[in-house]
């Protein structure tokens, strides 16, 4: 199961596990942000290459705009995939 909303304070909150079963719902709410946003991951458990693949997307979209994705409350597992898949490099990101 997969959840995304918005939290308290207007950081994006994911829930869950981010697969490509899941993707399309993620795609769909990241699809409409238009500024700079911050994405909580503290309660993601899981993240595959689909997900990698929206979350990169999304960055490109943004970029283009001079805005970005920051990421924050990363856990160990999701921040190992972060380094490397070489995302570190392309996305602000916090560890929690």
């Amino acid at each position: 199961m997969f959840e995304i909303d918005f939290g308290e304070g207007g950081a994006i909150v994911c829930r869950g596990r981010l697969d490509a079963a899941q993707s399309d719902k993620a795609e769909a709410f990241l699809g409409e942000l238009q500024e700079a946003s911050v994405v909580d991951f503290e309660h993601l458990e899981y993240i595959s290459s689909a997900g990698l693949a929206i979350l990169l997307k999304t960055q490109k979209r943004l970029s283009e705009s001079g805005a970005a994705l920051k990421i924050v409350n990363v856990n160990k597992h999701i921040h190992d995939i972060f380094r490397y898949s070489g995302f570190t490099s392309i996305f602000e990101i916090e560890a929690k």
